[in-house]
């Protein structure tokens, strides 16, 4: 298949990215194992380049040629010892979204929607997203935090979907409070309140009532570690990275999937 010609922008975005990569002898060794004659006089690597894919496309009229070099430069097996090779391949996805292609976990070459916008092209490609995905997180992550997922912002991602399980346990009972009055409000079965709005479980033994006061536990957990300091300070006071992000919404969703399978015991009576 004959693929459309890039157009200078795709081709300077291209180069810089792969530029950056690899050493000069190595991007020599690419060019000749990609068939792609080193005719540039440049010393820069990225315009050496540039200067190659812009004549190869010439010379082709098309960008077959480039496509093909990508894929040798991306295999996964020579990029074996570059750790940042996942954050660049989502890079320049990125870019080759807009020609409606990517470059696939194994290294393979893929054809895609065409990207028309950078909106979709930031989504489509969206790092915190596909690891989410890969995490199997509850839907509601993404229900409360689409727009912080889509700019990656790791911090108020945690803020909104800590947020998201309160708003979520006063829409189910229809209490009106926060925090850990909500808790109690909703999970507590004292004597002078046997029956709560919401169970995990028959709270007959003394077993189903220790997880029933450990998940009340959890929560006011997750509230005065998540949502009341994050509330009250400045983003640059917590550092949230990636890494803890992901953790820290994966036990978010775990107490979404508890809530969504708790006995809503006030319905019952």
């Amino acid at each position: 298949m004959k693929i459309e010609k890039f157009d200078g922008g795709t081709i300077q975005q291209i180069a810089k990215i792969i530029g950056e990569m690899f050493a000069g002898s190595e991007i020599s060794k690419l060019l000749k194992e990609s068939n792609i004659e080193n005719i540039s006089q440049n010393s820069t690597k990225w315009r050496i380049l540039e200067d190659c894919f812009i004549t190869k496309q010439i010379q082709d009229d098309c960008a077959n040629n480039i496509l093909n070099f990508i894929k040798i430069a991306f295999n996964p097996i020579r990029n074996i010892n570059n750790q940042n090779y996942e954050n660049i391949r989502l890079e320049i996805n990125r870019i080759l979204s807009f020609k409606g292609f990517e470059i696939r976990t194994n290294g393979e070459l893929g054809v895609v929607e065409k990207s028309t916008t950078i909106n979709e092209a930031r989504k489509r490609v969206n790092n915190l997203r596909n690891k989410l995905k890969e995490r199997n997180v509850h839907n509601d992550i993404f229900k409360y935090c689409e727009e912080e997922i889509e700019t990656e912002n790791y911090f108020h991602v945690v803020f909104e979907a800590t947020k998201g399980i309160f708003d979520k346990i006063r829409k189910i009972t229809e209490l009106k409070s926060d925090g850990a009055t909500l808790i109690d409000e909703a999970f507590s079965f004292e004597k002078s309140n046997p029956l709560p709005y919401l169970s995990l479980n028959g709270l007959r033994t003394e077993s189903e009532q220790s997880e029933q006061k450990g998940f009340m536990n959890l929560l006011k957990g997750i509230y005065g570690t998540f949502r009341n300091p994050l509330g009250h300070e400045a983003k640059i006071e917590w550092n949230i990275k990636e890494e803890d992000a992901l953790v820290i919404l994966s036990l978010i969703s775990l107490v979404n999937r508890r809530i969504d399978n708790a006995i809503e015991v006030k319905k019952l009576v």
